[in-house]
């Protein structure tokens, strides 16, 4: 399986922080946005990465993650020429899909807990079909509501109903077969001239080749799409972490926890940070 990440956009409702450098390169507390994305698909056990942003920022993404090597990962890169809807990952990620399944995860989620590993290690051994990730919410509306029977089949999916069937919002986390490449370039853009991540996903419920994963209450789900979310993701992150002394999307802990690289190549790693507190914590992983 591979895995997309979107960090596409302009990011209108930031302005002015997103003026001149691209949102998903804010601090998120003590790193990059793109480190939290990043890190779930490589706990997903996903080592081939394209991640899609603005003709603009592209560069700058290379000079943060360069190819991935460095954290036994492969990192792929495409500009999106203007925003055409999450579904256009899929056009513009074709040539780097290739036959496999995708994992898209948006590059503005944040997803936290126990159990998230065994979470996405179990979703992306499905074959067939599409599976999506439901978290409960107070205020669905804001979202795209999953209808859900009592035996977790999903009957539909609507997109900010004024009238939500549920309170569970489908977060911005997906994992489809190979089909999606067609169904993305066939589907019929919406009024606002986009493709619809909604409608790729009716056309799995249509054909009944589409589960959902309930993220329970052990697991955060943040979206940080506006300043006061930003705000509760990074005050979120420093409580955790200044509570545990333990990091969340540490890329480099990632990747050596999950045998990417090994103790050598964490050093190396180690040898090349500036000093700070983050390079501290990483050093620190050489002894435990």
């Amino acid at each position: 399986m591979k895995g997309i990440i979107l960090a596409g956009g302009t990011a209108t409702r930031l302005y002015p922080a997103t003026k001149s450098v691209s949102k998903h390169l804010l601090t998120i507390y003590d790193k990059p946005m793109i480190y939290y994305p990043l890190s779930v698909l490589m706990l997903a056990g996903i080592r081939e990465v394209l991640i899609i942003t603005t003709e603009l920022a592209l560069p700058l993404y290379q000079d943060l993650l360069k190819d991935g090597s460095h954290l036994g990962v492969s990192i792929k890169y495409a500009a999106q020429d203007k925003p055409k809807g999450i579904a256009d990952a899929f056009v513009v990620g074709a040539d780097f899909i290739g036959d496999s399944r995708v994992c898209l995860i948006l590059g503005d989620n944040i997803f936290y807990g126990h159990g998230l590993m065994n979470h996405l290690r179990d979703a992306t051994e499905a074959q067939n079909g599409a599976k999506i990730f439901g978290y409960y919410v107070k205020d669905p509306e804001r979202y795209g509501v999953a209808e859900i029977s009592s035996g977790q089949k999903v009957l539909s999916i609507e997109e900010k109903p004024s009238v939500p069937k549920s309170n569970y919002a489908v977060t911005g986390l997906y994992i489809f077969d190979n089909s999606v490449i067609e169904r993305a370039k066939n589907v019929t853009p919406s009024v606002r001239g986009e493709i619809e991540i909604t409608s790729i996903i009716q056309s799995y419920l249509d054909e009944d080749k589409l589960a959902i994963e309930i993220l329970g209450r052990g697991i955060a789900w943040l979206d940080t799409g506006t300043h006061d979310s930003l705000l509760e993701a990074s005050s979120f992150i420093a409580a955790i972490e200044n509570r545990q002394g333990l990091k969340i999307a540490c890329l480099e802990e990632v990747a050596y926890h999950c045998k990417y690289i090994d103790k050598v190549q964490l050093l190396d790693l180690v040898a090349q940070m500036p000093n700070s507190g983050y390079a501290q914590y990483v050093r620190r992983l050489l002894v435990l």
